[in-house]
């Protein structure tokens, strides 16, 4: 099974951007879609964004990603740790 993650971009450098989830930065490349630009919500998998959607539709997924707060907060603690980014 696969999951993406939806992700606002906030700044873009050559083929990669820097988005943002839930108020943490992550770097993603943006090959798969050239055309995507500042302020576009993309869906993000394995540090690939993969598609861009609407606001509409990213802030639904979002919401349902709540019930994953506590995963996400697991996360961040091994990230910053290791100095790996897991997303």
């Amino acid at each position: 099974m696969c999951l993406s993650i939806p992700a606002k971009i906030i700044r873009i450098d050559n083929e990669m951007a820097t988005v943002d989830i839930g108020g943490a930065s992550y770097e993603a490349s943006i090959q798969l879609v050239p055309e995507a630009a500042i302020g576009d919500y993309v869906l993000i998998h394995t540090g690939l964004a993969i598609q861009i959607i609407d606001k509409e539709e990213a802030k639904a997924s979002l919401k349902a990603f709540d019930d994953f707060e506590a995963l996400n907060v697991s996360m961040d603690r091994e990230e910053r740790e290791t100095g790996k980014h897991l997303i």
